[in-house]
């Protein structure tokens, strides 16, 4: 995936930090999925956890972009000056949104299957509250929904850490790329 996002030659200096970013976000993800796990909670489903990586692989773009890189955000060739004037402060907004995305993209992905599962195990308290039978019927399905959510959950899981990485080389990629 590096390789084919940030190029043949200098994708070995990034490969630390991707291969970092992946299996602390996978290895989280797994970790927020086992009830009562020492610490119990997902770090992942944390806004202030994802920031921070989307703000580090902000960071690696910035510093390593090149020449090219930063003139296609403040000057783009072939683009008429007038346009400039809009272009250019649509590609600076963009430049801040790519880790504003990766780091709502994670968070917000994690979290949704917490919620989904919390509000399955809601739902027998809300009806056996109103009878038991009721509460005993409803446990079976929301069980049964549950363990349909984990399992999708521990695909989430690998998905997220992947998207996160896939995405983070290709915004390396596009900051290191040559022009031709």
């Amino acid at each position: 995936m590096a390789k084919s996002a940030i190029g043949e030659h200098k994708y070995r200096k990034y490969m630390p930090y991707l291969l970092t970013a992946f299996f602390f976000i996978f290895l989280n993800n797994l970790m927020g999925l086992v009830p009562f796990f020492p610490g119990g909670a997902n770090l992942t489903g944390n806004i202030a956890v994802t920031l921070v990586l989307a703000l580090i692989t902000f960071v690696i773009v910035t510093i390593n972009g090149n020449k090219n890189y930063w003139g296609h955000i403040f000057a783009m060739p072939g683009v008429p000056a007038w346009v400039l004037f809009i272009l250019t402060p649509v590609e600076i907004l963009g430049m801040f949104l790519k880790p504003f995305v990766l780091m709502i993209r994670l968070f917000a992905n994690i979290t949704a299957g917490h919620i989904i599962a919390l509000s399955f195990f809601s739902l027998i308290f809300v009806f056996g509250e109103t009878n038991a039978g009721a509460g005993y019927g409803v446990a079976i399905g929301s069980l049964a929904f549950t363990i349909f959510m984990t399992m999708l959950e521990l695909l989430v899981a690998f998905i997220q850490a992947y998207v996160f990485t896939f995405l983070s080389a290709m915004y390396i990629g596009a900051a290191v790329e040559e022009h031709h």
